[in-house]
C-alpha cells in the first residue's frame, strides 16, 4: 500500500486500518523515563474522557470516525503544515491522481446552478466519441438526479470499471428536452505535460506530477525537437503554474531532464536510512 516515493510538498500519513498493540513498559526502565511514559498514558486517558464526553453529552450526535479522524489531523498539523491524514477513500483518490489513468468517461466537468457543467470532452474517449459536448449540462447519473449529489459524488458516480456502462442524462442549449446517452468507461488517461512551439522556443506545460509526467515530457521535447528543428531551437520555457504538485519522483526526472550535475533534492528522516539525496544524471 506504501510505495517508495513521497509527495511533492506535501508529507502524507496514509489512513489505514491497523492493529496497534502497546508493549508492557519493562520493569527495569530508570525512574526518568518512567515517569515520561506514565505522563504519556495519562495524557491519552486524557484524550479518551474528552473523546466519551463529546459523545455522550454534545448537542448533536457526532461521527466516532470524523472525531477521530480529526483529531489524529490536529495533532499532525501541529508538527508541520504539510503532514496530513489520508483516509481510505482520500488515498484512494489521491493514487488515482498520481497514477494519471483511470476508469471513466473522458471528461473535465465543473459545478454550475445544481448541475455538472462539461467544460470539454478529451479527444478519443467515450464522452467525446458518444457525442458529448463543451457546455452540456449533465442533470442525472443511472436516473438519480445530479442536485442530490456535490461535484466529488457526481464524479465518483461517472468513474467506475472499466467496460461498465453508465446512462447520463443532457441539457443542452437549444434541444427542448434533456435526453440520455449511455456510455461505457474506457480507461482514461491524464495529460499532465502540453507543448506548442514559440517560433524557435519550445513551450512545456505541466499540470501535475503524475506516474505519466516524464515520459510526456519526453515525447513532447522530441516533437519540438521535429516541428522546430534541433539546430533551430534555442531552449525551452517550463510553464508550472497552478501546478498542485504530486510524485516526487517525477519532479526530480523532470528537474533531471534540464540540470547537467548537481543535487536536485534531498530529503532528511528522524533515522540515518530515511535519508535520500537526488543528483541530476540524464539530461536530455
Amino acid at each position: 500500500m506504501i510505495r517508495n516515493v513521497s509527495l511533492l510538498l506535501a508529507g502524507t500519513i496514509i489512513g489505514a486500518t491497523a492493529a496497534v498493540t502497546l508493549p508492557q513498559v519493562p520493569s527495569l526502565i530508570p525512574g526518568v523515563a518512567h515517569a515520561a511514559v506514565s505522563d504519556t498514558y495519562r495524557q491519552l486517558n486524557l484524550f479518551g474522557d474528552v473523546f466519551e464526553r463529546i459523545r455522550s453529552d454534545y448537542v448533536e450526535k457526532p461521527d466516532d470516525t470524523a472525531l477521530i479522524e480529526a483529531a489524529v489531523n490536529g495533532m499532525l498539523t501541529s508538527l508541520d503544515p504539510h503532514s496530513s491524514y489520508m483516509n481510505p477513500k482520500d488515498f484512494k483518490d489521491m493514487q488515482v491522481q498520481t497514477r494519471g489513468e483511470f476508469g471513466g468517461l473522458g471528461i473535465e466537468v465543473t459545478m454550475e446552478d445544481g448541475a455538472v457543467k462539461v467544460v470539454s470532452p478529451i479527444d478519443d474517449t467515450p464522452a467525446a466519441k458518444a457525442g458529448i459536448l463543451a457546455g452540456d449540462l449533465i442533470v442525472a447519473l443511472d436516473g438519480e438526479a445530479i442536485q442530490n449529489m456535490n461535484l466529488n459524488q457526481a464524479v465518483d458516480k461517472m468513474r467506475g470499471a472499466v467496460n461498465t456502462p453508465i446512462t447520463i442524462t443532457i441539457q443542452r442549449k437549444g434541444v427542448e428536452k434533456p435526453f440520455d446517452v449511455k456510455i461505457v468507461r474506457d480507461v482514461i488517461r491524464v495529460q499532465s505535460v502540453r507543448s506548442r512551439a514559440e517560433g524557435d522556443i519550445g513551450y512545456l506545460r505541466i499540470s501535475s506530477f503524475n506516474e505519466q509526467t516524464f515520459d510526456g515530457l519526453k515525447a513532447a521535447i522530441e516533437k519540438l525537437k521535429q516541428d522546430i528543428g534541433k539546430d533551430k531551437l534555442k531552449g525551452y520555457i517550463l510553464d508550472l503554474r497552478n501546478n498542485p504538485g504530486g510524485l516526487l519522483d517525477q519532479a526530480e526526472y523532470v528537474s533531471d531532464a534540464f540540470l547537467e550535475k548537481g543535487e536536485i533534492v534531498s530529503t532528511r528522516g528522524r533515522h540515518a536510512d530515511q535519508n535520500m539525496r537526488y543528483d541530476a544524471l540524464r539530461a536530455i
